[in-house]
């Protein structure tokens, strides 16, 4: 409803990990050319780990964009809280293949036929586990022996485990050590500092179609402060900034909007000098609650 209001094309914050929006820093090129050269050259297991809301998903997608889309075999495990039968069943539905039959050793020897043919037409497979730090030992333990699945000189099938730094602290365990030791590559994501926010703000404000400053230097320090240079807590804060200030028809967004923003969102552990009303309306009265939206992963 705000995007005509600031001559907007296209919501510039909203909660999908769209690739468009990725906003390059050095550690997400680093993350980034990792993540593509450890899928292109075959190198098996890749682990990639960050605090929630760093954008791993984003970078994920991202990633597997930039191949060769007619030369790359791709199943994006969004849920792994399954069972072992489960799990092979969904890789082999994401690759497109029907399972001939519902039992582990039919559809490992299926899946390994079929990753023989793509390798022999010299494509890629890989197989990506989004939170990760949910898999169940037994789960991860099938997961490594799908590396077995080799050639004599490389991986048939390429597999990311994306997470939370809780998932660092997992393949540390005693009982992983065999799998912890086949990882040959690591990607990290991190939150940003105050000086990227702002660029991130205006880079994603440029990409939806407006090169207006509607967040000021004051609003951009708010924002960063109350989000912890966190991604996603940033496009919440200035998603309910843009329609509270569409409400009161304000072209730029002052200081005190995010903090009544950060407030009602309970971000902010430190009180504010300030009202949590602006102009005479209240953030309660126009935006949902939504408390602790960091422990929120995608």
């Amino acid at each position: 409803m705000y995007k005509s209001f600031f001559h907007l094309k296209i919501n510039p914050f909203a909660s999908s990990p769209d690739p468009r929006f990725l906003y390059m820093m050095p550690h997400t090129r680093e993350a980034l050319a990792t993540l593509e050269y450890g899928i292109s050259a075959h190198k098996g297991f890749i682990v990639l780990t960050g605090e929630v809301g760093t954008g791993k998903t984003t970078l994920l997608r991202r990633a597997l964009a930039s191949l060769d889309q007619s030369r790359v075999f791709s199943s994006f495990v969004f849920n792994p809280r399954l069972d072992v039968l489960d799990f092979l069943e969904f890789i082999l539905s994401d690759f497109g293949i029907a399972p001939q039959n519902r039992t582990k050793s039919g559809m490992l020897i299926q899946l390994n036929r079929w990753l023989i043919e793509r390798y022999r037409r010299d494509e890629t497979c890989v197989i990506i586990v989004d939170e990760a730090q949910n898999l169940e030992w037994d789960l991860l333990e099938e997961i490594r022996l799908l590396t077995n699945l080799e050639t004599t000189s490389e991986k048939l099938v390429q597999i990311v485990l994306s997470g939370q730094p809780e998932l660092e602290e997992k393949l540390r365990a005693p009982d992983v050590r065999q799998l912890r030791q086949r990882i040959a590559l690591w990607a990290r994501t991190h939150a940003i500092s105050s000086e990227q926010t702002a660029n991130y703000i205006a880079q994603r404000l440029l990409i939806a179609g407006s090169s207006e400053r509607i967040f000021p230097d004051e609003a951009i320090v708010a924002i960063h402060r109350a989000s912890r240079g966190i991604p996603r807590i940033i496009n919440l804060i200035c998603e309910h900034a843009l329609i509270l200030a569409y409400v009161e028809q304000l072209r730029q967004i002052p200081e005190e909007l995010i903090h009544a923003v950060a407030s009602d969102l309970d971000l902010d552990p430190q009180p504010f000098m300030v009202s949590t009303t602006h102009n005479g309306l209240s953030a309660n009265s126009t935006l949902p609650s939504q408390k602790h939206p960091e422990r929120e992963e995608r």
